[in-house]
C-alpha cells in the first residue's frame, strides 16, 4: 500500500510533464532558461577574488566609509563571555540506582541462601561466605544465616542508606576513596548490632562506588547563552580611505567581513552555486507545474495563458534585475535600498487580473523568492516582494475599471512604505536610511501602477483574454452595439436586459461566472440588428413579415441571427469569449413553430428537422447554458398573459426540461443539482417580476392546456427566436 503511495507520487510529474504539448514544453524550456540566466549573474566573475586567509597581492582601501555591526567581532566577543562562565555541576542520579542495584543484588543472594530449607547452618554459612570475597566472623555468618527475611531486608536498606548519606552530596573522582573509608568508618561507629557489622563493612567495602557529580550541560549552556545575550553587538566604523588590508597581508575574518559590508568581496564563478541554482528552479518550475495540474489545469491546457504566465515572470525578473543593477550611491547600505524597488506587485497584480487571483498569490511567492536570490540570498527583499504582491492581489480583487488598478497602487504603496520602514529600522536602526526606504517603497507602488495599467491592454488583446476589466467594459450601455440594439431593436435590448438579470442570477446561485453570464447575456442576439422586425418582441405593428414567407425561408431567417451576430461581434472586437455564448446560446435546438408549420402545409410528416434546426454548437460552458435557457423561459413567460406562480414554474420547468431532453446540455458540464438549482432560481425572480399578475381561472387554465397540443403561436415564436 506504502509503495503504491509513493509510486503515485514519484509519477505526479509525469503526468504533468504528459499533459504538455510539445510547444508548450519548449517554452518551458525556454522560461527555465530565461530565469536561470537572470538569477545566475551574482555567480559571475567579480573584481576581487580574496577568502580568508589569502595573502592579498595589493593594497584594498575604503572607496567610501560605512557603519556596520560586525557579526565575526560580535561572535568573538559573545564566546569570550561564554568561556569564562564558572563549570555548574549536579548529581546524576543514575549512579546512585546502580549503586543500589549492586547492593540490592548481594543480599538478594543471601535471602536465596536462606530460603534453600535442603541446607543445613554449616551450609547456609559456607554460601554466604561464597558470596562475600572479605572473610567474615562465624558469629557474623551464623547470625546472618539464621536472620529472619525482614532483618536481611533491612540490612540492604541500611548498607544503601550508609552509602547515600555521603553520595547525595556529590562525590567527585578524587575524593572516592576518603568518602568510601568515612562511609566505613559511620558504619562501625553506628548503632548497628554488632554481628551484622562485618557483613555491612564487607558489602560497602566490595561495592564499587562511582563519583556522581557531573558538569550539568544544560545549565552550563543556560548560563554560556545568558552571558552571551548580554554582549552588545560590537560596530565597526571605516572611513573612507582607510586602509583594509595591506599588499601582502593575510586576509582575516575582520578584513574579510570589512570588504564583504563595502561590497568589495566578490568570490570568483562558484560551479557548485551555479548548479545549486539550477536545481532550485528546477524545484520552484516543478511546483508551478504541479499547481497548475492541480488546481489551474485550464492555464497548463491553454497554450496562450500557459505562455502569458511564463512571460509575466520572466519579463518580472528582467525588470527586477535592471532596477537591481542601478546603483543609489557609494554607501553600500544605501545602494541595498534599491532591492526595495523591484516592482515585483506588478506581476502579482497581472496575474490577478489576466489568470487567476489564487494563482496569483502564488506567483507572488514565487516571485520573492527569486528576488531574494537576486538581492543575495537576503530575507527582507523577498518579505517586502511577497507583501506588495499579495497587498495587489486584494487590492485588484474587486477592481471595476481600469483607473481603479491605480487604487491599488495606493494600497501598495501604504503596505510598501510601512514595510520598507520597518525592515530598514530593523536591519540598520538607522531613521533617516528607513526614511530614504520609504521614499523607495514609495517608487516602487508607482512603478508597479504604471506597468500594470500599461501593459494590461496589451497582454488582454495579443493574449485574447478576457479580464473582468473588460467585461464590466463592454457592460456600458454607451458600448456601440448595446446603444445600436436600443435604437434599431428596442424589443430585443429589452428582452436580453431580462435575460442577463435571469442568468446572471442563475449564475451566481451556482458559482459560476455571474459577470461573464451577465455581458454574454447583453450581446446574445445582436445579429438580431440585421432585420429586427422579424423577430416578435421587435413587431409593434399587428403586421408579421413571416406571413409572407415561406417557413424554410422564415426559418433561414430566424436562425442566420446567430451567425449575423458572429460577423457583428468581430467587426467590433467582441471577446471569443463572449461571441462563444452569442453562438451557443440556441444549441441545435428546432424552430418548432415553424416547422410544425411547414408540416401543415406539406400535409405530411416527412419533412426534415434538420433544415428547421440551428447551426450551432450546443451549450460548452455552463455560462452559455445558462443563457440558453434564461433566453427560452424570459422568451416563452413575457409572452403569457397571466402568470401565476404554480403556472409559471410549470412553464420554467417545461422549457429546461425541453432542453435537457432535447441534449442540448449534455456539453455543458451542468449536473442535475445545478439545473434544480438554476430552474428555482428562474421562478423567484420571474415571480418577483410578474407578482402583480393574478393567477389564471381554472377554465382559462383548462383552455392554455387545450392548446398545448397544437402549441401555443406566440411562445413557440417568441421562445425559438
Amino acid at each position: 500500500m506504502a509503495d503504491n503511495k509513493a509510486s503515485n507520487k514519484g509519477n505526479a510529474f509525469k503526468r504533468v510533464w504528459a499533459t504538455l504539448s510539445a510547444r508548450r514544453k519548449l517554452w518551458g524550456v525556454i522560461f527555465f532558461i530565461c530565469i536561470v540566466i537572470l538569477l545566475s549573474a551574482d555567480f559571475l566573475p567579480e573584481r576581487i577574488n580574496i577568502q580568508v586567509g589569502d595573502v592579498s597581492d595589493r593594497q584594498i582601501k575604503a572607496p567610501q566609509g560605512t557603519v556596520f555591526i560586525s557579526d565575526v567581532l560580535t561572535n568573538r566577543a559573545r564566546q569570550e563571555a561564554a568561556d569564562q562562565v564558572d563549570s555548574i555541576f549536579k548529581i546524576d542520579q543514575d549512579v546512585l540506582l546502580e549503586t543500589d542495584e549492586s547492593i540490592s543484588e548481594i543480599y538478594q543472594k543471601i535471602l536465596t541462601v536462606n530460603a534453600d530449607d535442603s541446607l543445613n547452618e554449616t551450609q547456609k554459612t559456607s554460601a554466604i561466605q561464597a558470596q562475600i570475597n572479605t572473610g567474615l566472623p562465624s558469629s557474623t555468618l551464623k547470625a546472618v544465616a539464621n536472620a529472619e527475611p525482614d532483618v536481611i531486608s533491612n540490612l540492604s536498606k541500611q548498607t544503601k542508606q550508609f552509602i547515600r548519606e555521603y553520595m547525595e552530596k556529590g562525590v567527585q573522582e578524587k575524593a572516592l576513596e576518603s568518602t568510601k573509608q568515612d562511609i566505613l568508618l559511620n558504619v562501625k561507629e553506628s548503632d548497628l548490632e554488632e554481628d551484622f557489622k562485618p557483613l555491612v563493612t564487607a558489602v560497602i567495602s566490595e561495592t564499587e562506588l562511582k563519583p556522581n557529580l557531573v558538569l550539568d550541560e544544560e545549565r552550563m549552556e543556560a548560563s554560556r547563552q545568558e552571558a552571551m545575550s548580554r554582549i552588545q553587538p560590537v560596530q565597526v566604523t571605516v572611513k573612507q580611505g582607510e586602509e583594509i588590508v595591506g599588499d601582502g597581508q593575510v586576509v582575516t575574518e575582520e578584513k574579510y567581513e570589512i570588504l564583504e559590508h563595502l561590497g568589495l568581496l566578490k568570490t570568483s564563478y562558484r560551479h557548485f552555486s551555479f548548479l545549486g541554482l539550477i536545481c532550485f528552479v528546477v524545484l520552484v518550475i516543478v511546483l508551478i507545474l504541479i499547481y497548475l495540474y492541480r488546481y489551474n489545469r485550464e492555464i497548463l491546457l491553454d497554450e496562450k495563458k500557459f505562455l502569458l504566465l511564463g512571460l509575466l515572470i520572466t519579463a518580472g525578473l528582467f525588470i527586477d534585475r535592471g532596477i537591481i543593477s542601478i546603483k543609489l550611491g557609494d554607501n553600500p547600505e544605501i545602494a541595498s535600498l534599491i532591492g526595495y524597488m523591484v516592482p515585483t506587485a506588478a506581476v502579482s497584480m497581472l496575474t490577478a487580473v489576466l489568470l487567476d487571483r489564487k494563482l496569483a498569490i502564488f506567483v507572488s511567492a514565487v516571485m520573492s523568492i527569486f528576488v531574494g536570490l537576486m538581492m543575495g540570498n537576503q530575507l527582507e527583499f523577498a518579505a517586502l516582494s511577497f507583501i506588495g504582491g499579495t497587498v495587489g492581489v486584494f487590492s485588484v480583487s474587486d477592481i471595476s475599471e481600469r483607473t481603479d488598478v491605480t487604487r491599488a497602487s495606493i494600497y501598495i504603496v501604504l503596505a510598501n512604505v510601512v514595510a520598507v520602514t520597518g525592515l530598514v529600522l530593523i536591519k540598520t536602526n538607522s531613521f533617516s536610511l528607513s526614511s530614504l526606504g520609504a521614499v523607495v517603497g514609495l517608487i516602487n507602488g508607482i512603478l508597479s501602477a504604471i506597468l500594470t495599467i500599461g501593459s494590461l491592454p496589451f497582454l488582454e488583446n495579443a493574449f485574447g483574454i478576457t479580464t473582468s476589466i473588460k467585461l464590466l467594459e463592454l457592460s456600458n450601455p454607451n458600448q456601440p452595439l448595446l446603444r445600436r440594439l436600443l435604437v434599431e431593436a428596442p424589443g430585443t435590448y429589452h428582452h436580453s436586459m431580462m435575460v442577463a438579470n435571469l442568468a446572471e442570477g442563475a449564475a451566481e446561485a451556482i458559482g459560476a461566472n455571474q459577470l461573464l453570464t451577465r455581458v454574454g447575456a447583453y450581446y446574445h442576439d445582436i445579429g438580431k440588428l440585421k432585420r429586427p422586425y422579424f423577430f416578435i418582441e421587435n413587431q409593434i405593428s399587428t403586421e408579421n413579415p413571416h406571413d409572407k414567407l415561406t417557413p424554410t425561408l422564415s426559418t433561414l431567417v430566424i436562425t442566420s441571427h446567430v451567425k449575423e451576430g458572429a460577423e457583428l461581434a468581430a467587426e467590433n472586437g467582441i471577446p471569443q469569449v463572449i461571441t462563444d455564448i452569442l453562438c451557443q446560446h440556441h444549441g441545435t435546438t428546432l424552430v418548432s413553430y415553424f416547422y410544425h408549420k411547414a408540416c401543415d402545409a406539406e400535409k405530411e410528416d416527412c419533412i426534415s428537422e434538420s433544415a428547421f434546426r440551428y447551426e450551432g454548437k450546443k451549450p460548452q460552458t455552463k455560462e452559455a447554458a445558462i443563457v440558453m435557457l434564461a433566453d427560452s423561459v424570459e422568451a416563452a413567460v413575457r409572452s403569457l398573459k397571466y402568470s401565476g406562480h404554480g403556472r409559471l414554474e410549470a412553464q420554467v420547468r417545461k422549457i429546461v426540461n425541453d432542453r435537457l431532453e432535447d441534449g442540448q446540455l449534455e456539453e455543458s458540464e451542468l449536473t442535475f443539482k445545478e439545473l434544480e438549482i438554476i430552474t428555482r432560481t428562474f421562478v423567484r425572480i420571474l415571480s418577483g417580476i410578474f407578482h402583480s399578475r393574478i393567477e389564471y381561472p381554472d377554465n382559462l387554465l383548462q383552455e392554455i392546456e387545450g392548446r398545448k397540443r397544437n402549441g401555443d403561436n406566440d411562445n413557440q415564436r417568441a421562445a425559438e427566436v
